[in-house]
């Protein structure tokens, strides 16, 4: 074994690899219990949001992405809302990766983050109005508009309050 893979990139991907599986398994956790079914949508609001903000504005796209993806897919899937688990893997995966993408390196700075986290709301509400028009109908997309809308904002502060907390220590 060389020392580049004792301690070098290998044990920082090894690192990130366990802290994104770490992220994905809070968020469902978390999503799950604090959830609140919405019966107009057939869907619910939830604490996902905070989780993939967090990890995509502290460790970046790729991590942000997967576990947007990963934990949206698996929450839908354990709360009973199977309709919903393909649409929660692309649209909260895309949420993810583009927050992570718009924050960069730059997340100190609060313009840039709540530009990124808004930005993510915005898709977020989007790909939800798709799915709710797609499953039920437009008027279940119209709807579900404002619940979407409270979820990310409550991501978004929880996010905001937490990762600089959380930067620190990792």
């Amino acid at each position: 074994m060389d020392r580049k893979s004792v301690g070098g990139k290998v044990s920082t991907d090894i690192f990130k690899m366990v802290l994104t599986a770490m992220f994905i398994a809070v968020t469902v956790a978390i999503s799950r219990f604090f959830i609140i079914p919405v019966p107009m949508t057939h869907g619910n609001v939830n604490l996902c949001d905070a989780g993939i903000f967090i990890s995509a504005l502290l460790l970046g796209p790729r991590v942000g992405g997967v576990v947007g993806g990963a934990s949206g897919f698996l929450l839908d899937l354990i709360s009973g809302y199977g309709q919903y688990m393909w649409f929660s893997l692309i649209v909260h995966g895309a949420e993810g990766l583009i927050v992570g993408l718009i924050a960069g390196k730059n997340t100190d700075k609060k313009w840039t983050k709540l530009i990124a986290v808004s930005v993510g709301i915005v898709i977020m509400v989007i790909g939800y109005f798709v799915a709710d028009s797609v499953l039920y109908t437009m008027y279940a997309g119209f709807v579900g508009i404002g619940t979407n809308l409270i979820q990310g904002l409550v991501g978004a502060v929880i996010a905001y309050l937490v990762t600089p907390k959380l930067r620190k220590r990792i």
